[in-house]
């Protein structure tokens, strides 16, 4: 069985044992039904090692009264494990933030906001223990080391954990550059830690995010805008091909239409939208902060600062931010991998939260990969579904709330 996965039934499928004792934990939002786990052997991994049980030498890294920041941490595995040594957390999911304090309150612990930052927020002035769950992005790495490297010191302890699958030679390389010497150590579990000694010497040079590019000609009414990316947000470097579909099969919102780029990414799709339609109310809403981030910055470049828009990081369509038939337009590219897990679980979170927040008659405008089938669910969440564009890779797919 897959290390992340345990049949929800199990008496463990919520248990972390840790040094430090047995935790509850969960993902975010909680589904009964979900078989992913909230930690896997790389956190394990990292707290064994930490508590002197994995260490080769058996010796416990020294954590009382040191300043510990945690990067990268998923679902609150680790920060929940040493709330006691009151760590700051560094992640830019809105979800593991919010798996975060709940498994802090589940635990008895205090959650403490202002050590539960976000990749955007200021970082700690200093750290004595930096923790690094390594991420799927390497390039959100890169940013988030040269963001942290003025905080290290000689005598900082560095350690990154990961599954074999997600450490590479440009992992390590990347450590090299920005922080100081990296070595890894033997794989247990199929997980991997790496240490790295910093070296207040070296010059990495800046940091090279965030990256701009100009949009292709044949894309519609944003054709040759500037794009702004932050690391870690999708397609960072150039427009992705699904993406470039649906720009060229997008609706014209009506003047005054509340718009949402659900999933917005760098807000490409809902810069078109506003491009089309002068007058619409613009809202970009994702999880990551960073794609946040880079949505303001994109369409702030291409219709200036007084142009009417929301700017929001939130679980889909969260009601407690969007209001049952406040919305006329949901304009959606939705994931299809949590972490490095394959899960259609986002995609319906999205859907029915678009239904729940459309007005009658509003529509929900889907781009997606051919396979996926997402007219399959569409059709029974809305009772229609109709095919607006499709090539042998993607479709653009519209649902009508009745």
């Amino acid at each position: 069985m897959n290390p992340q996965t345990t049949p929800a039934s199990s008496p463990s499928a919520t248990a972390f044992a840790t040094p430090w004792g047995t935790l509850d934990l969960t993902r975010f939002p909680v589904d009964p039904r979900e078989r992913l786990r909230a930690w896997d052997a790389a956190d394990e991994y990292l707290l064994r090692h930490l508590a002197g049980e994995a260490a080769a030498d058996g010796a416990a890294t020294e954590l009382a009264g040191r300043r510990i920041a945690v990067l990268g941490d998923r679902w609150g595995a680790l920060t929940t494990a040493l709330a006691p040594y009151e760590p700051v957390q560094i992640s830019d999911s809105h979800l593991g933030r919010q798996a975060t304090r709940e498994n802090l309150a589940r635990a008895g612990s205090a959650v403490d906001e202002a050590r539960l930052r976000t990749t955007r927020d200021t970082p700690p002035e200093r750290i004595d223990v930096l923790l690094v769950r390594v991420p799927k992005s390497l390039a959100l790495l890169e940013d988030q080391l040269h963001r942290l490297a003025p905080a290290l010191h000689p005598g900082t302890v560095v350690i990154g954990t990961g599954m074999v699958t997600e450490i590479h030679t440009s992992t390590l390389q990347l450590f090299e550059k920005v922080l100081g010497p990296t070595r890894t150590s033997l794989a247990v579990r199929k997980a991997r830690l790496i240490f790295c000694t910093p070296d207040p010497a070296l010059d990495p040079g800046p940091n090279p995010w965030p990256h701009r590019y100009a949009l292709p000609p044949d894309i519609g009414p944003a054709a040759g805008r500037t794009v702004v990316n932050h690391a870690g947000t999708f397609c960072a470097e150039r427009l992705d091909i699904g993406t470039r579909f649906f720009l060229a099969h997008l609706p014209t919102p009506a003047p005054g239409d509340r718009v949402v780029d659900l999933g917005c990414g760098n807000g490409v799709v809902g810069t078109a939208a506003a491009l089309a339609g002068p007058g619409a109310e613009l809202v970009f809403v994702d999880e990551s902060h960073q794609a946040v981030a880079s949505a303001e910055e994109t369409f702030r470049t291409n219709l200036g600062p007084d142009a009417p828009a929301e700017f929001r990081t939130a679980d889909a369509l969260d009601p407690a931010v969007f209001a049952p038939g406040s919305v006329d337009l949901v304009l959606n590219n939705p994931p299809f991998h949590s972490h490095q897990a394959t899960t259609d679980a986002t995609a319906w979170r999205m859907f029915t939260g678009a239904r729940r927040a459309l007005r009658p008659g509003g529509e929900l405008w889907v781009v997606g990969n051919r396979h996926l089938g997402y007219h399959v669910k569409l059709r029974k969440l809305f009772g229609n579904c109709q095919l607006v564009a499709g090539n042998p890779k993607f479709v653009v797919l519209r649902a009508v709330k009745r």
